[in-house]
């Protein structure tokens, strides 16, 4: 192993991560409802959101990867082989239920944290719906029909105190969400939902950061400090000691990526030492896709700064309420604002915006190509 971070250029550190992201093959998980479940536990998440103008964001994300994929293989995955489960990683996600025990601890530790979320929670409105899970079996907020509704204390609040106390149950680990239609989700207790006689083992904190290490190299292939621990920054100093350790064994690779300054980044050697082929297939992404969502990084990596715009102000907007970034090869040379109209199935372009590279000569029948395709994706069945 080199002693010296090994050089690299750019273009070759965006194919690598392409690899790792596994769109630079057309379906690199197979066919069928199996694939989801693959490609949740490669991906290591998927993150969840409510933003319906155009497909949920997880369809989006296991759609960009396996072409063939339904919304009912999801569906299938959490609620009839329990597979993958649905928790905070940096965000509400799909996780797979194999790696449940990592976030355990989380989940035992959650009641001990000041969440001004939850302060509104009254003993009794928990004890409610825990009697109801248990008594009548898996429910949704809508089954719960007798509780005396409450002023909201947020905007995003409800008036019905149950469904903070079932949320609280969810993130306490006492409740899963067993299944889930659109943004309705039905809860049950978690060891009845997976069969289980009581919950796994939490991780050790020491094998929670080797989860976090691996999971990021599964799937990022170069990493960084900052894109191993998006949004958990507590957690470098530990996972710095644990990279140190394996590049002095010979199982991480420091890289000097050109442009990068200070920036360190690591790779395996094993990937390093695959034959790669330049990728050329065009994707429309979902904004909170796994390689657009860590914007400092696909800023770097690929000289495109997106702008999420679902919040700012009609007036102030760039690229649009929604936007989502078209690849094509290893280059993002457009971003499109589209509109789902479901009732006469068809998509509304708002807006078609062409970035870095990205013109309508060289690109603009790939892109229509790709949206015909997502289209057929977005009606072929009703949106959940």
């Amino acid at each position: 192993m080199p002693k010296k971070p090994l050089p690299l250029t750019k273009a070759t550190a965006r194919h690598l991560w392409l690899t790792a992201q596994r769109l630079d093959t057309r379906e690199p998980f197979g066919g069928g409802p199996e694939a989801t479940a693959k490609a949740v536990a490669h991906l290591g998440y998927v993150q969840i959101d409510t933003i319906n103008v155009i497909e949920r964001c997880h369809h989006h994300i296991l759609w960009s990867r396996i072409p063939e994929y339904r919304r009912e293989h999801l569906r299938q995955a959490q609620s009839v082989e329990k597979s993958v489960f649905e928790y905070w990683t940096h965000a509400l996600a799909y996780v797979p239920s194999s790696d449940y025990r990592f976030f355990a601890r989380a989940m035992r530790t959650y009641p001990e944290k000041e969440r001004a979320w939850f302060k509104g929670v009254q003993p009794e409105d928990l004890r409610k719906v825990m009697r109801l899970v248990r008594k009548d079996g898996a429910l949704s907020i809508r089954d719960i029909t007798d509780d005396e509704l409450r002023e909201k204390d947020h905007a995003w609040a409800s008036r019905k105190p149950s469904r903070r106390a079932l949320q609280l149950a969810f993130f306490t680990g006492a409740l899963t969400v067993s299944a889930r239609t659109g943004m309705l989700k039905t809860y049950d207790l978690t060891e009845r939902h997976f069969g289980w006689d009581k919950r796994p083992k939490p991780a050790s904190e020491s094998e929670t950061v080797t989860y976090l290490l691996d999971r990021a190299l599964t799937a990022q292939g170069i990493v960084s400090l900052d894109s191993i621990c998006h949004l958990d920054a507590p957690r470098k100093p530990a996972i710095r000691q644990l990279i140190e350790r394996r590049v002095r064994k010979g199982e991480l690779v420091p890289l000097a990526i050109e442009d990068a300054g200070k920036v360190e980044h690591w790779v395996r050697p094993a990937l390093l030492e695959q034959e790669h082929v330049e990728p050329t297939l065009t994707h429309v992404l979902s904004p909170f896709d796994p390689l657009i969502i860590q914007r400092k990084r696909l800023k770097f990596f690929f000289g495109y700064d997106h702008l999420f715009e679902a919040y700012v102000p009609k007036e102030k907007r760039v690229l649009g309420y929604f936007a989502l970034p078209v690849l094509i090869g290893d280059k993002i040379v457009a971003a499109l604002d589209i509109k789902a109209d479901r009732a006469n199935k068809k998509l509304l372009m708002q807006k078609w915006t062409w970035v870095g590279d990205g013109k309508a000569k060289a690109h603009k029948k790939l892109v229509e190509e790709e949206l015909h395709r997502f289209a057929q994706f977005q009606f072929a069945e009703p949106s959940p």
